[in-house]
């Protein structure tokens, strides 16, 4: 018998990672963290000179703080509740942009608040891993969940039968991010996402079609 499908990001979405960060950055490296500020490369700025970091020096401290502060991540509220009611009925599946060096330690974080599904790496845009899931699941109906607008228009175009919820958990950086031109409904808190989703799986219809822009296309 065919399952739903859950397909659903991490960071911002099942733990908090934008305040643990700037926390971090502040703490570590004296760099401030503009959490208004849509465009992340011109987000952070060093105390010291007001100077903007360079978009090569983000990578790094990203990786950094994945290596070695994660444990500072926490719950976004309602998560693990929805999840565990989720899957009674469907599968899931969290799709993380981090590179395959931090899957171990992405699983064991999750696992320690009680999320124990499976866990796939990704990097770039997540249309494609999307697509390939959905070929892999065959589901009767599949959910995507995520707070970036890129990646809901990635997967508007490689698979655009995925129902898609846009999803930011941090109310300091939410009430900042416009709803993603490409998702279905825009919902914060996973406490109002669950009948949703719920009533999507249980009505079993594929998406209803968005019109991509230009810049959708390309992603």
């Amino acid at each position: 018998m065919r399952r739903p499908l859950l397909i659903t990001d991490c960071d911002e979405v099942l733990l908090h990672m934008v305040s643990p960060f700037r926390q971090w950055l502040d703490e570590a490296h004296g760099i401030d963290f503009a959490l208004d500020q849509t465009d992340f490369e011109r987000a952070l700025t060093r105390r010291a000179d007001r100077s903007i970091v360079e978009p090569e020096h983000i990578g790094p401290l990203l990786d950094a703080f994945f290596t070695n502060e994660m444990h500072r991540q926490t719950l976004v509220p309602h998560a693990t509740r929805a999840l565990a009611t989720i899957a009674e009925l469907a599968d899931i599946v969290v799709l993380t942009n981090l590179t395959d060096q931090f899957h171990e330690g992405r699983v064991a974080q999750l696992a320690a608040v009680d999320i124990r599904h499976a866990v796939q790496c990704n990097q770039g845009g997540k249309g494609k891993p999307v697509a390939d899931l959905i070929a892999q699941y065959d589901p009767s109906v599949a959910i995507f969940v995520d707070d970036l607008d890129g990646h809901h228009g990635s997967v508007a175009r490689y698979a655009p039968s995925v129902w898609r919820i846009h999803m930011v958990a941090e109310p300091r950086v939410a009430i900042h991010r416009p709803p993603a031109e490409h998702a279905h409904v825009r919902i914060d808190d996973w406490a109002d996402a669950l009948p949703w989703i719920l009533a999507r799986f249980a009505d079993g219809r594929p998406a209803d079609p968005i019109t991509l822009s230009s810049r959708a296309a390309g992603a």
